[in-house]
């Protein structure tokens, strides 16, 4: 079978608004890889996009000027988000700034490689608060910020949350975990208008990264349908799907973002 021919993607600021103009929105984690990817998406689309990191504040300064031109606008915010005092001042201040919140896309996450039968249990403690907290604590204030109106609640995940990935056990837990934790928030602020889901990211091609031995990516592209890694922008587009209107009626969900991987396992 011959490989698909590549197909040329829009540039950031050509990609379809959606109809999320004028939105107000947080992402967590939002000033590098696939936090930045989404955060330009949404800003691309017209969004005003707030981004949370935790300490590098130069890549923040760098975030904010790649996303510079956008039909949208960003604004940069340091702060710990599994700190509980942090996301109560986030939210007073967009609020203040447009009325409310329209979505929050929770991406924040830390990740300790070990193995399974070496697992070291305060690595995997701080996963899951990553994962866990700025949720889990926070929904009854992003569902207040969010009334009056629809709101939207995205959590990134990973396939790695039900396949098993080598030294992937602790980050694994925390994002099945996090899925449950969707599910439960979606039942109870359905009848608010939020809907809350998750999208579910396969390996990430991640351009300017680590190199990685070709013969490593060569054997992962062969078992992907649609012929290349799974990229952040993929994912971020993804994202910005469930944030439409015409996602309205879709709650508790993990939509998989793999070019089809998982049809071929």
């Amino acid at each position: 079978m011959d490989a698909p021919a590549a197909v040329a993607e829009p540039a950031p600021q050509e990609r379809s608004t959606l109809g999320l103009e004028g939105r107000a929105v947080i992402v967590t984690g939002g000033t590098r890889g696939l936090g930045l990817a989404t955060a330009r998406r949404l800003c691309a689309a017209g969004c005003d996009v707030h981004l949370t990191y935790a300490h590098d504040d130069a890549a923040a300064d760098a975030a904010l000027r790649s996303l510079d031109g956008l039909k949208g606008t960003a604004r940069a915010h340091r702060g710990d988000i599994t700190d509980p005092a942090t996301l109560p001042g986030l939210l007073d201040t967009v609020v203040r700034r447009h009325g409310r919140l329209d979505v929050f896309v929770h991406n924040a996450a830390t990740f300790h490689p070990m193995r399974t039968l070496d697992a070291d249990p305060a690595g995997v403690r701080a996963d899951l608060a990553t994962a866990l907290d700025p949720l889990l604590g926070g929904a009854p204030l992003i569902a207040e910020a969010m009334a009056g109106g629809p709101g939207r609640i995205v959590a990134v995940s990973s396939t790695g949350a039900r396949a098993v990935v080598p030294r992937y056990v602790s980050l694994g837990i925390a994002k099945a975990a996090l899925e449950s934790l969707v599910r439960y928030l979606a039942a109870e602020l359905a009848g608010r208008g939020v809907a809350v889901n998750a999208v579910a990211a396969s390996k990430l091609d991640k351009a300017g990264g680590p190199p990685v031995d070709p013969e490593v990516v060569e054997r992962l592209v062969a078992r992907v349908p649609a012929g290349r890694l799974t990229r952040p922008e993929d994912v971020a587009d993804a994202v910005a799907l469930l944030c439409t209107d015409e996602a309205a009626w879709i709650h508790g969900q993990v939509l998989t973002v793999d070019g089809g991987t998982a049809l071929a396992a």
